[in-house]
């Protein structure tokens, strides 16, 4: 069964559950189903909950899809979702060849579809039914998978039970700080254990060295109130520094900073975001913007006084953002949201999150695969010759 409606279409899959596919500009009426989705996911993900994704719609929303997985069709009411993931349709390799690619952009850099946690598998395997009942490109390009954890067990045992294929491209891994079942000694004790005592002689010289012209104070700015104000300090400390002479700070894009004050407004409200400045005499040294899910706080942004550099200003930031973290029991995990080896978060946090760029067959086959395959690797071989990154 499949039925459609302009840009949408909606069916049912051969286990029964009902999948759907439409505009991001169109799920208005499911909000509150993929609220409730993000809330209780198996793995949080903040860039696909709704509010991260209404907020970045009109920056980065172009071509966006939602397909979901769910107990009836979702704009019903009393629907429940099972399965959630922003997607566009993409030609990647230069041949009429159109693949499912998950949304990413320069603030969403984690790929895990919202799972239901207590419907995890059945979500899942509805998601990956989903093209051949819906009559969408039958593989799926998922950036940012995790490669260790619950999604990563539930998907390996998915595709293997059903043989679907899937390769991997760009395995990497970034900077992680993972408490989780961590007795409040290993808390106390985290920093002591990752940094080494020249290390941490180091940036307790450069912070006096910093303060010999006046007290250093470290400002958690969490008032909805004070969060507009923090991050236009914020914007503004950004772009005086190499990123504004390269055009790439978030001052020189109107429509990031229109995102970013949308982000602050939506999860503002609800306690969920974190603005952390080094502040003398009334001026920031260094500022960074974090959000948080349920238990995980995501390191969006950092910036530094560059006049300051020689105080490491951004390292001193992150160690008092981390020691904040260690004493609040509800954070578990912190994910860097950094490029592979990037030392301002690695000297800190101990644990990497692994990751890679899937390629996944849709249930029913796709004779197309090993092609597609093909193609990626060489799209990716290409890339990393040319800038040393990913496709």
């Amino acid at each position: 069964m499949r039925t459609a409606s302009g840009q949408s279409r909606t069916g049912r899959t051969p286990d029964g559950v009902i999948v759907s596919i439409r505009p991001l500009d169109q799920a208005v009426p499911m909000l509150g189903a993929w609220r409730d989705l993000g809330h209780a996911a198996l793995v949080e993900n903040l860039f696909f909950e709704a509010d991260f994704a209404m907020s970045a719609a009109r920056a980065f929303g172009v071509g966006i899809r939602i397909v979901t997985v769910s107990d009836r069709p979702p704009d019903e009411p009393g629907a429940r979702l099972l399965a959630l993931w922003p997607c566009r349709i993409v030609h990647r390799w230069g041949v009429p060849l159109p693949a499912l690619m998950g949304w990413t952009h320069g603030f969403s850099i984690f790929g895990a579809p919202l799972l239901a946690r207590d419907e995890a598998e059945r979500g899942l395997k509805g998601l990956l039914d989903a093209p051949r009942t819906l009559g969408l490109p039958r593989r799926l390009m998922m950036p940012y998978l995790p490669l260790d954890g619950p999604f990563a067990a539930l998907l390996d045992r998915t595709l293997s039970e059903t043989r679907q294929r899937r390769t991997d491209f760009w395995s990497h891994e970034r900077g992680f700080l993972d408490v989780s079942g961590n007795e409040a000694s290993a808390r106390k004790n985290y920093l002591d254990v990752n940094v080494s005592p020249r290390k941490a002689a180091q940036l307790a010289r450069f912070f006096r060295r910093m303060s010999a012209g006046g007290e250093v104070e470290h400002e958690i700015v969490r008032d909805p109130r004070a969060l507009t104000e923090a991050l236009a300090d914020y914007v503004t400390l950004e772009t005086a520094g190499w990123k504004g002479r390269a055009g790439t700070a978030v001052g020189r894009r109107p429509a990031e900073v229109g995102f970013l004050n949308g982000l602050i407004a939506s999860y503002g409200e609800r306690g969920c975001v974190r603005i952390d400045r080094l502040r003398r005499d009334g001026r920031s040294l260094a500022s960074s913007l974090a959000l948080e899910t349920a238990s995980t706080l995501w390191f969006l942004k950092i910036s530094y006084d560059e006049a300051e550099a020689k105080n490491s200003p951004g390292a001193q930031l992150v160690e008092r953002v981390t020691r904040s973290l260690l004493a609040d029991n509800r954070i578990e995990t912190a994910d860097s949201c950094a490029p592979p080896n990037f030392p301002l978060i690695e000297t800190f946090w101990g644990e990497r999150r692994r990751l890679a760029h899937g390629l996944i067959e849709a249930g029913g086959g796709d004779r197309l695969f090993r092609l597609a395959a093909s193609l990626e690797g060489l799209r990716a071989q290409a890339s990393r010759l040319r800038t040393g990154g990913p496709a």
